[in-house]
């Protein structure tokens, strides 16, 4: 057996519960994971409020990455042996001792991370490498707009752009989060409370507007965005905190033929996540092992307060990703 957080009803922070479950067995080509760290993401929130379910087949604790060590393999594994220290994507479980995930979707700890700071990397990796560069098509000399910066996926993504040699701008809503959004090398960083980001934008790149914008607002952002984005530019929706409707005036998108496109991490299939793993290893690993990127670390939390780290991340006070430790 092995302690867990369970969700006990669709709620507020408060239903979350430790429990005692089954240590998960691993099935064909998947690995066994000690648990040494678990994130924390705004997904497993909406997991709690009732308004996301995991996929058929996967566990219905939260969490969707964490890091540990190997401690059994299934039938099939090739790529981890027991002992292995690894950090993982998984379709959920990663609030508990011990979690079960593809080994395809395991990656090693980087050169100097600590385990929680490992454990904070695959939701936010995964998702910024797949929808800025995968789907958004970012590339060097671009200029780059996430909003959010502050956020695990706006730190991520403002260093990975800027390291890929794109121009970034980002929006956050504190002069604090904006001082450290420009550390990261975010070029400017509009304070939304004060500012128009639409016309900051267009004042930095001389009235051309941005190539590729990043959002996980919606609502109101979105004809907003259309506004800011330059010719031929691309939306990439990944969330939708202020809503998913909105009425929108497509001649702009036609006119500037601009692309919008979104994309979900979660439900996507075994084999696609696992391209995305290997173009990590490939791509953004090395920057990792040398210290050219990190993760910002906001808060840490025992596995007995899960609800405090959901009351964290729904106060939007945090800056960088939240983790529960259980090491």
């Amino acid at each position: 057996m092995m302690r867990a957080v369970e969700i006990t009803r669709a709620g507020g922070p408060e239903v979350l519960a430790l429990c005692e479950r089954p240590v998960p067995q691993p099935s064909h080509e998947e690995i066994l994971i000690k648990v040494a760290a678990a994130g924390v993401n705004r997904p497993d929130a909406l997991q709690r409020a009732g308004a996301y379910d995991p996929p058929k087949g996967a566990s219905d604790l939260p969490g969707l990455e964490a890091a540990g060590e190997v401690v059994a393999t299934g039938a099939g594994v090739t790529r981890w042996r027991v002992g292995d220290k690894v950090c993982a994507l998984l379709p959920g479980g990663g609030y508990a001792e011990y979690a079960t995930t593809h080994q395809d979707h395991a990656l090693r700890v980087p050169e100097g991370l600590s385990m929680a700071e490992a454990a904070a990397l695959c939701e936010t990796y995964f998702t910024v490498w797949s929808t800025v560069f995968m789907r958004g098509g970012l590339t060097a000399g671009e200029t780059f707009l996430v909003h959010g910066g502050s956020s695990g996926i706006g730190t991520t993504a403002i260093q990975l752009a800027k390291a890929y040699g794109a121009r970034v701008f980002t929006t956050a809503g504190s002069a604090e989060k904006c001082a450290l959004c420009e550390s990261l090398g975010a070029e400017a960083a509009i304070n939304y409370k004060t500012q128009d980001y639409v016309e900051e934008v267009k004042h930095l790149t001389g009235g051309k507007g941005v190539d590729l914008i990043l959002d996980m607002v919606g609502g109101a952002y979105i004809p907003r965005n259309i506004r800011a984005l330059a010719l031929d530019g691309r939306l990439v929706m990944i969330a939708f905190l202020g809503g998913p409707k909105v009425e929108l005036n497509f001649a702009q998108i036609m006119v500037k033929r601009l692309t919008i496109t979104g994309a979900t991490l979660r439900p996507q299939s075994d084999q696609a996540k696992a391209v995305i793993a290997e173009a990590l290893r490939q791509h953004v690993w090395p920057l990792l092992d040398s210290g050219r990127i990190r993760p910002v670390m906001d808060q840490s939390f025992p596995l007995e307060d899960a609800f405090k780290a959901h009351e964290r991340i729904e106060s939007s006070g945090h800056i960088g990703k939240i983790v529960l430790s259980l090491a």
